[in-house]
């Protein structure tokens, strides 16, 4: 099962939610991207990376990069953070693609970049992960 986390500029809740991820399900082939381009190439933004690290979570290793059509076929189910990351996704969708999108949790993870608390972001990552964890074994293999 290949999986795709996508928040706006991948620095922080993408990142962050892949590095939860690979620590509960280490099974899975994973990767992050964002909607926008403007952090490409760059790690996660380093307050994200000490709380994240803080709870044992390596993002050291990620790269921002940004999320295109090509990802649609590339992953079996595409994570969004938010509403608005959803509805970009969706609207880079190719025609006749059936790649399930849909959002992290039931409200918006808020954009930690912006609100400061990333150990408030951090703690609906980690149980909204938990949760796709149970979506997920139910999904059929592609």
């Amino acid at each position: 099962m290949r999986v795709l986390f996508v928040c706006l500029g991948n620095i922080c809740r993408s990142p962050a939610a892949e590095g939860v991820m690979r620590q509960l399900a280490p099974h899975l082939a994973l990767d992050s991207a964002g909607t926008g381009g403007w952090h490409v190439g760059d790690p996660p933004y380093g307050p994200m990376q000490e709380a994240a690290r803080s709870r044992g979570i390596e993002l050291g290793d990620l790269r921002a990069r940004k999320f295109g059509a090509a990802d649609f076929s590339a992953f079996d189910l595409i994570i969004a953070m938010d509403r608005q990351n959803l509805s970009d996704i969706e609207a880079m969708r190719p025609a006749g693609n059936d790649t399930p999108a849909r959002l992290l949790a039931e409200k918006d993870v808020p954009d930690p970049y912006y609100t400061k608390d990333f150990d408030g972001a951090l703690d609906m990552i980690e149980r909204s992960c938990a949760s796709l964890l149970a979506d997920i074994a139910a999904l059929p293999l592609r």
